[in-house]
């Protein structure tokens, strides 16, 4: 029998460690998929696992794993009288990516059938791993049509074969351990929702780290049993543990509060797939037992949060998998301390009269005219917050904080302040009448916050033959796919303006998505004329089209060297210059593409008529020439 590496004896891998437990203490998770460089531990991990799992009870030569008390009538050996039960360790059956789909879902038994001359169905994979798991290594390249099968199996926890005049059904719950390598190819959607959680691994950066897995690793390759002894004690720990976290979970509980935050954690994450919102749940009461909890935190959700959002966000251009952690952190904080419930207004003092007597009219209808109570000097006022007016009062984003986003920059008198500066306030206050404190509707401010604006790249792009059209181009290409992998963090617009032969076009509107940019930059025309003029009139057109848009920076690639007029008739040169001035003043870079031995200048030229500044790019790389674009935006 072959000895498995201790899951224990594991070094560092914490958040993996972790995934796995959890679908160890509730296997209707959904599975783990592990993606990472090769040599970062993810099929020892997942192969240690199965080796802690507490021990199930089945029939001794059952093809269904069948359980005791539920047998399957078509299993032969569980519906007959004579079976025998034994406790044995959990399925872990590994998927070859060669498997047929006969070997995955079962067939059958031509042995049976030839001896005996009846149908008989010989279970497949998903038989053998039900109650178990089942691990697929490199499950990226799994074939489709297995892939199919396991989204149904995984969709109906039952395998279900019509085929050979056999129509049979079996459960099927298996729990899905998949490792993949990203560079070989991502997993498809469909397949990747279906693992309830994703973990990142990569080998630890840490040199006395590495040292310490290195010195476990010859230790079992030298000695496997030897070593497996010295974490008995560790492995038998880790078992119980398990086994009392699933004791534990079906009183685990998540209050009605945090219920709300789990949904508003996948709907300000961008998670479409309700099976998030349920598996985030799950897995935060999971967590909760682990740590012999009966009522799951915040924090539990914010752990299990990491796991479970990042592989159904919606794909953002070029956005790296995993989440805002500052945001996060910040949503947790405020999950684990919530406002209090706002009080009765049916209790609030009326306000005071004013200077007439007459008591001030509450604008909104209802809730404390008197905001602020009045307090003794030298001491702190106590605030009372008014109740929201009832158009506000749904919704997640219906407070004025949230609906006023950036950096808070000053305050502005306000009665009616959507987001309340309460420092300005209280100053206004005290400044107002320092022997006699209180705060009235006309010391209020309202905070004026700056929201963080992203900006418009606008590539014009010589495609002429004047140039080394080819390699430009390619340069080109990847500054713009480069460009737009954080667009959508920073919301910034990328546009591209390519002319060549008598015209230039428009190839790619201002946008920020990456499928777009692809599909215009796939095949890019080079060659011909140089028609200047043309593309800084389109220039021209685009950028006036985006008034009150992102903040815009024209960038221009070219050699200058204009030889197609407008309308056929006149200098292109000058006309060119002439519709350069008519940019002037807009931020703009010149990134002169000029190779020839005599040269012209003419790049240089052009940029003083735009006032821009100008580069000469002979030796700019596409990372250098994004580097540079950036540096230009202030970054």
């Amino acid at each position: 029998m072959t000895t498995i590496y201790p899951f224990a004896a594991i070094v560092g891998q914490e958040q993996l460690k972790q995934a796995l437990l959890i679908c160890a203490v509730d296997p209707t998770v959904g599975g783990v998929l592990v993606r990472g460089d090769k040599g970062s531990a993810k099929s020892t991990a997942a192969r240690g696992l199965a080796a802690v799992l507490p021990a199930i009870r089945r029939a001794t030569g059952c093809g269904y794993n069948c359980e005791p008390d539920h047998p399957l009538p078509l299993c032969p050996v569980c519906s007959g009288d004579a079976r025998a039960l034994h406790d044995g360790p959990v399925p872990f059956i590994n998927l070859p990516l060669g498997a047929t789909e006969d070997r995955v879902l079962g067939s059958l038994d031509f042995e049976k059938a030839l001896q005996g001359g009846k149908q008989a169905f010989k279970p497949g994979l998903l038989a053998a791993a039900h109650r178990g798991m089942l691990y697929i290594d490199e499950v990226n390249l799994l074939a489709d049509h297995l892939v199919d099968v396991l989204l149904d199996a995984a969709a109906m926890g039952v395998n279900t074969v019509e085929r050979e005049g056999l129509a049979v059904s079996h459960p099927a719950r298996v729990t899905l351990l998949g490792t993949m390598n990203q560079e070989e190819g991502d997993l498809r959607p469909q397949l990747l929702d279906r693992f309830g959680l994703m973990v990142d691994v990569a080998a630890p950066r840490e040199p006395a780290l590495r040292a310490e897995v290195v010195r476990r690793r010859l230790a079992f390759e030298a000695d496997p049993a030897g070593f497996a002894a010295q974490w008995q004690t560790d492995s038998e720990a880790l078992r119980e543990n398990i086994a009392a976290a699933r004791a534990l979970l079906p009183q685990t509980r998540l209050s009605d509060s945090l219920f709300h935050f789990v949904s508003e954690l996948c709907c300000e994450f961008d998670v479409s797939s309700l099976r998030a919102d349920i598996v985030l749940n799950k897995t935060a009461r999971a967590l909760a037992a682990l740590d012999g909890r009966i009522d799951a935190s915040a924090e539990d959700i914010r752990d299990a949060a990491r796991l479970v959002l990042p592989h159904r966000r919606r794909r953002k251009p070029f956005e790296q998998s995993g989440l805002d952690q500052d945001k996060l952190e910040q949503m947790t904080r405020q999950a684990s301390n919530p406002p209090p419930p706002p009080q009765d207004q049916g209790d609030a003092k009326q306000p005071p009269p004013d200077a007439d007597g007459e008591q001030e009219p509450n604008p909104a209808g209802h809730g404390s005219e008197q905001i602020f109570a009045a307090a003794p000097a030298g001491d702190i006022a106590r605030i009372r917050v008014q109740a929201p007016s009832p158009g506000d009062a749904a919704g997640r984003r219906s407070d004025g904080a949230s609906r006023q986003r950036g950096h808070y920059v000053r305050a502005e008198a306000n009665p009616q302040p959507a987001q309340l500066a309460v420092d300005a306030t209280l100053r206004h206050a005290i400044l107002r009448d320092p022997d006699h404190f209180a705060v009235t509707r006309a010391d209020l401010h309202d905070k004026v916050r700056v929201a963080k604006q992203g900006n418009l790249i606008l590539l014009v792009v010589d495609a002429s033959g004047s140039m080394a059209a080819r390699q430009r181009m390619e340069q080109v290409k990847g500054t713009v796919l480069s460009l737009l992998e954080d667009a959508y963090r920073r919301r910034d617009q990328v546009a591209l303006i390519a002319f060549r032969g008598q015209q230039a076009e428009l190839l790619l509107p201002p946008c920020n998505r990456v499928e777009q940019a692809e599909q215009a930059l796939r095949e890019l025309p080079t060659g011909g004329r140089t028609p200047l003029a043309h593309a800084l009139a389109l220039a021209a057109d685009t950028l006036s089209r985006q008034l009150g848009g992102p903040a815009p920076l024209l960038v221009i690639l070219s050699d200058g060297r204009a030889n197609v007029a407008l309308d056929g008739d006149g200098d292109p040169w000058r006309q060119a210059l002439d519709l350069a001035g008519q940019l002037a003043g807009a931020p703009a870079l010149v990134l002169d593409t000029e190779q020839d031995f005599v040269r012209l200048g003419r790049a240089r030229e052009l940029a003083e008529a735009l006032g821009a500044e100008y580069l000469a790019c002979d030796a700019l790389t596409g990372e250098q020439l994004t580097l540079t674009i950036q540096q230009r935006l202030g970054r």
